[in-house]
């Protein structure tokens, strides 16, 4: 048998404890630590305790508060959901200060009424555990009452001492940053439906991706899944994609026959706007409007074929720069 053991009687003693978090609870004038299980939740429990300092938790159901705890150090002001206000608090009209003038309470009871007068108890932690409710002095029905209007101010009321008033001015600041976040969490929401709607629509357009309708639809969500699908036809591989200052413009490079070129096209038809090469006929008629992202390429192979191609947009990296490029099949 050890010193500890002779400070209380075998089996210990049971307690109500008020749980705030942690390994430890606290009476008015002791602390225990926990051994074995914690509660639940924030609250009072009955504890069997030990003089070895430890508080052994009986059960998992929550308890009346001891009585006995109000002749600790206690404080009087009013409670605000879970945080409190003690009376002769100063008012700082910042918004930011806010919160610096209110302090959280534990093992509140649910059901507490807006602007609610109560007694609190700081335990030997510091922390502050809800211990009463306590009857209103008068002027917190008109006060709720302009926290339900929505009124900016509460000091024309008469009776609203400056801790209502940091009450009211607390409670309305969290509303209105409920309200900030629900709108916040709402704008995401759409946009992640918005999201959603388009991806769908996405996989829908690639199922359609073989067709020339499909392509353009495609086009319409993802032009560059469009344009790579359309110079596919001809062997071309598409490099990069942008759009143009022409609205509706986009400007595509592709390589095609081991060369990078470059052209314009409509990005909703897909039909070819500026080719990059020499596409007049003999007697200066553009042609470039003619043909497509699909049929392009074929186009440019015939001229390559003939050792007629005359490039006027090179893409990056092209072999030649100069203007007029005839294409020669022996280089390759």
């Amino acid at each position: 048998m050890g010193w500890q053991d002779l400070l209380a009687p075998e089996g210990g003693e049971k307690k109500i404890l008020p749980w705030t978090g942690g390994k430890q609870v606290h009476s008015l004038d002791r602390t225990w630590d926990i051994k074995g299980r914690r509660p639940p939740e924030h609250g009072w429990y009955l504890f069997e305790v030990t003089g070895g300092r430890k508080a052994t938790l009986v059960g998992k159901d929550p308890q009346m508060a001891d009585p006995d705890f109000g002749e600790g150090k206690t404080l009087r002001g009013y409670l605000v959901g879970d945080r409190f206000i003690k009376d002769g608090a100063a008012v700082v009209p910042d918004p930011t200060k806010l919160v610096e003038q209110t302090e959280p309470v534990f093992c509140v009871e649910p059901g507490m009424d807006r602007f609610t007068r109560a007694t609190v108890l700081r335990d030997l932690s510091g922390a502050l555990v809800y211990l009463r409710q306590e009857w209103p002095d008068g002027p917190e029905a008109a006060v709720l009452a302009a926290f339900q209007d929505r009124e900016g101010s509460v000091t024309h009321l008469p009776g609203v001492t400056p801790a209502l008033d940091l009450a009211f001015r607390w409670i309305s600041h969290q509303r209105l940053r409920a309200e900030e976040r629900a709108r916040e969490a709402e704008r995401i929401r759409l946009e992640e439906e918005a999201r959603l709607e388009s991806e769908e629509k996405l996989r829908e357009a690639m199922k359609s991706v073989g067709t020339g309708a499909g392509r353009r639809d495609l086009a319409q969500r993802d032009f560059a899944a469009a344009a790579r699908a359309a110079l596919a036809i001809s062997g071309a591989e598409l490099l990069d994609c942008r759009e143009s200052y022409t609205k509706n413009e986009m400007v595509v490079q592709y390589r095609y026959r081991n060369r990078r070129l470059e052209c314009t096209c409509d990005r909703r038809t897909l039909r070819i706007i500026d080719s990059g090469v020499c596409l007049d006929d003999h007697h200066g008629t553009k042609g470039d409007t003619y043909f497509t992202l699909e049929s392009l390429p074929a186009v440019i192979q015939e001229a390559m074929n003939l050792g007629k191609l005359v490039v006027w947009r090179h893409a990056p990296g092209d072999r030649d720069n100069r203007y007029n490029d005839d294409y020669d099949e022996d280089d390759y």
